[in-house]
């Protein structure tokens, strides 16, 4: 897989790909995290508190909504830019001229337009806009790219645990990222538990299929049945060894392997489970729906994350690039980036919406940052974080409402400004979970789940 690097140099390969290693060598990710997820449920998780589910679309490299979802027809041409403003199905407003697919469905989608935050770097920005807590001082994602706080997904997987038949060994995760994982989207002091399941493959290539769900190729059914039965005998003889020692810290470091080998027999479960299957196999879903959705990386993960949802998952986070137009900002917008956007988030809403599960699905459209104001020598826009909108949708808020204005020129929030702290409660609020409540660190300090954020109740 091609690691992408921004304009900073830094690489944002995942180094935290539970889900990824394989299930019969040496790194068994998938039983080991069927382990801590029991090993969660055991200290409390309420798999049934809450139906509902959030759908995080992350436009990595900062999308410039000055072009899409905030335009300034009025200001100067070196801050206007080259898009024009359209009317969308809600009168009074407007959005970029090259979404116009999302603009019918704007009855369903709200605007966050008075959204700023205190830094334009990558790598800290990502991290404080996916966990809701600015990075401490001497954060450096090119040496230590995984979180230093927990994502969302991995709070609402350690708050809500699994839901159905997984909470007992089928089904789904509860936290699940696509096409791959973001570095800052892991669990940080939480632990494997809260780990997301990472597909680490392109819904939209050829083939698609999930590695970890999948019998190695060279393995025919049989194959594996024989391959289980070896596994149990060679626990067998462990066990049998681990009886004869009569030392306490060998004793509880073998009872850790004996619930392993309980795991990897979940494991060849999940990996046979037809729920499973079913949830991942986005070659069930009508062509002419995959086509509606876009033949793209952007618009069949929004597909995936649907059927997702769907199937258990609490949390799904998309990890789309790459948005970070320093140079000719309006050309690969309108060619490359908004097109799969406009097809794929206007599907998903609308898809939702007809099944019926839009209401209990929260979507959340946002990048690290937003884009200068004023247009650069490159024809492009830089990191901007002063000031950018975010978009939601679904999930207990209301559509079709626009929360706050920016200045003029999009340099500041011209309203009470809301942030990534606001953002992460109101995520939490609606999935009825207590932004006040409380994690421990390794060394016993609490820390709150959300960062003393506000509800936006605008959007409620």
């Amino acid at each position: 897989m091609t690691i992408t690097r921004f304009c900073d140099g830094i690489s944002r390969r995942s180094l935290l790909k539970v889900g990824t290693a394989g299930l019969f060598g040496s790194g068994l990710a998938l039983p080991a995290l069927l382990q801590r997820q029991a090993q969660a449920k055991e200290h409390g998780i309420d798999a049934a508190k809450d139906e509902r589910s959030v759908i995080i679309l992350f436009l990595k490299g900062g999308m410039s909504t000055i072009d899409t979802f905030d335009l300034k027809p009025e200001a100067p041409a070196e801050i206007r830019g080259e898009f024009d403003p359209i009317d969308t199905s809600v009168p009074g407003i407007q959005i970029g001229e090259h979404l116009p697919r999302l603009a019918k469905e704007m009855n369903k989608l709200s605007l966050i337009r008075s959204f700023a935050h205190k830094n334009s770097d990558h790598g800290p920005a990502d991290h404080y806009m996916l966990t809701g807590y600015f990075p401490a001082a001497g954060f450096n994602p090119s040496v230590s790219p995984n979180n230093q706080r927990p994502a969302h997904g991995a709070v609402i997987a350690r708050k809500l645990g699994p839901r159905g038949k997984f909470a007992s060994g089928g089904a789904v995760p509860p936290y699940i990222c696509l096409p791959k994982m973001h570095a800052s989207a892991g669990s940080a002091y939480l632990g494997p538990a809260a780990a997301p399941f990472v597909i680490e493959a392109d819904p939209n290539s050829p083939g698609f299929s999930v590695p970890d769900l999948a019998p190695p190729l060279e393995l025919e059914a049989d194959r594996l049945d024989a391959r289980r039965e070896l596994l149990a005998r060679v626990d067998k003889l462990q066990r049998a060894k681990e009886q004869g020692s009569a030392r306490p810290s060998a004793i509880d470091a073998n009872a850790d392997a004996r619930d392993l080998s309980v795991f990897r027999q979940r494991a060849f479960e999940l990996m046979t489970s037809p729920e499973a299957k079913q949830a991942f196999d986005i070659a069930a879903e009508p062509e002419k729906l995959r086509d509606e959705y876009g033949r793209t990386a952007l618009g069949q993960s929004c597909l995936m994350a649907r059927r997702l949802v769907e199937a258990g998952v609490r949390c799904v986070t998309i990890d789309h690039t790459n948005w970070d137009t320093h140079d000719n900002n309006f050309q690969v917008l309108k060619t490359q980036l908004l097109p799969s956007l406009d097809a794929g988030l206007s599907t998903l809403l609308r898809d939702l919406a007809e099944r019926g599960t839009l209401a209990k699905t929260l979507v959340v459209v946002t990048g690290e940052f937003g884009r200068t104001p004023r247009i650069n020598k490159n024809a492009g826009r830089d990191h901007w974080g002063p000031s950018f909108t975010v978009a939601v949708a679904g999930g207990g808020t209301q559509g079709g409402r626009v929360v706050g204005a920016s200045s003029a020129n999009s340099e500041r929030p011209a309203t009470e400004p809301y942030g990534p702290e606001d953002l992460a409660a109101t995520m939490y609020h609606l999935l009825g979970i207590d932004p006040d409540d409380e994690f421990y660190t390794p060394e016993g300090r609490p820390v709150k789940i959300a960062n003393d954020g506000r509800v936006m109740r605008e959007l409620l």
